[in-house]
């Protein structure tokens, strides 16, 4: 009994590894802002949207009129086959470091993602250092490594379902999704 019940489990671990997290329903995201806050969703999937635009437990400590704009940019967006940052991004993150060290019930999750091209296999290892290479940056300027998670997608989640180039420039990206303290924008 004991040797039938053991592969029942671990399957059912395996298969339920990332059940927590929905995937998107709707490839192209944009919320309106509301009157409190201007976070920017283009290119967060549905769920990460929603969650961007909930102010619940939000906190302005650590948001400044200088880091304002980066906060709201909750995406980072990766040259093809690469998990290297770039300038822009460094800004981005850096003011999200300082939201965080400021704030230290905040919580994110580094969610990665690729375009279509190449196997699920590599996808979901590319997609994983793109998120550990936001994770390393991050926690190399300050950020306490438990106020951070990471999970690759790989292409399993696309922003942008059409198969052009555009779409893959989309789709190759790290969300971040606060999932808990997010910043007050207002």
């Amino acid at each position: 009994m004991k040797q039938l019940l053991l592969p029942v489990v671990v399957s059912a671990l395996l298969f339920t590894g990332c059940a927590n997290r929905k995937p998107a329903t709707d490839a192209n995201v944009t919320t309106t802002p509301t009157a409190t806050t201007t976070v920017n969703t283009t290119g967060l999937s549905d769920d990460a949207a929603a969650d961007a635009q909930n102010l619940k437990g939000a906190s302005s400590k650590g948001v400044t009129a200088e880091n304002k704009a980066f906060l709201a940019n909750r995406v980072v967006h990766f040259d093809y086959d690469s998990s290297s940052l770039s300038q822009t991004d460094y800004q981005t993150l850096q003011a999200h470091a300082q939201f965080l060290k400021a704030n230290m019930a905040s919580h994110i999750a580094l969610t990665g993602h690729t375009d279509e091209r190449g196997t699920r296999e590599y996808n979901m290892a590319l997609g994983e250092r793109r998120a550990k290479a936001v994770q390393s940056y991050l926690v190399s300027i300050g950020v306490n490594q438990s106020q951070l998670d990471t999970v690759s997608y790989g292409k399993e989640m696309p922003i942008n379902p059409d198969h052009n180039a555009t779409a893959w420039a989309e789709n190759r990206r790290v969300e971040l999704n606060y999932e808990a303290v997010p910043p007050l924008l207002k």
